[in-house]
């Protein structure tokens, strides 16, 4: 299934207009909708829509390298990889063939983060309230696909590569299938974990910036 594998995710050129109020507010009353400028919408109380759709904004365009094969569809997906792993299944990152000699240096047992594009999410929502939470928050604050860019990462193993069919295998994903892959990534231990804490970032600035006081 390659259903975006040859597409390019291309925003239009658009002029972003004032909108009268800087995000659209669900659950706003008719009246004082109309009064404000706000377009009521359905959905979860609290929820904030942009004025513009972020999508035709025409600032960057990607090439999709490949598709994510997973047993997923609407309405059968995990929410995250850990539900993924306890799911089981077949999970097969598949490239394109222009790709293929990016795979060099890959092997199993490696862990790999897979960045790839959430195409059917909304780019508008900038204020969401999962069903999952008490409260809503901010989409930067969140995991949700809805973002004004729907990209999403994933953190994985790789349990096979085969460079010649263009494809490795991970052990786990939480995408549909026929997801478009932007890109691949290795994972480093010694890059990718953060400081325990505040004081700890700041005696890592301190040290980079003073190697003296290391």
């Amino acid at each position: 299934m390659r259903p975006w594998s040859d597409r390019r995710a291309r925003g239009g050129d658009a002029r972003l207009k004032a909108a009268g109020a800087s995000c659209r507010l669900r659950g706003v009353a008719g009246r004082e909708a109309r009064e404000a400028g706000v377009e009521r919408e359905t959905g979860r109380e609290g929820e904030l829509f942009l004025p513009f759709d972020p999508g035709q904004a025409g600032d960057a365009t990607l090439a999709f390298i490949g598709h994510l094969e997973t047993p997923w569809r609407k309405g059968d997906c995990p929410r995250n990889l850990t539900e993924a792993r306890a799911r089981g299944g077949r999970f097969v990152v598949h490239l394109d063939p222009a790709y293929r000699a990016g795979l060099e240096g890959l092997s199993a047992g490696m862990a790999v983060i897979l960045i790839y594009w959430m195409a059917a999410a909304r780019r508008d929502l900038i204020r969401l309230h999962p069903p999952h939470r008490a409260e809503g928050a901010g989409s930067f604050a969140l995991r949700a696909p809805a973002r004004p860019n729907p990209l999403a990462l994933g953190v994985v193993r790789v349990l096979a590569v085969e460079p010649a069919a263009r494809w490795l295998v991970v052990d786990a994903c939480d995408a549909h299938d026929g997801t478009p892959l932007v890109d691949i990534k290795p994972w480093l231990a010694q890059v990718d974990i953060p400081p325990d804490g505040p004081g700890e970032a700041a005696a890592a600035v301190a040290r980079r910036d003073d190697p003296a006081r290391g």
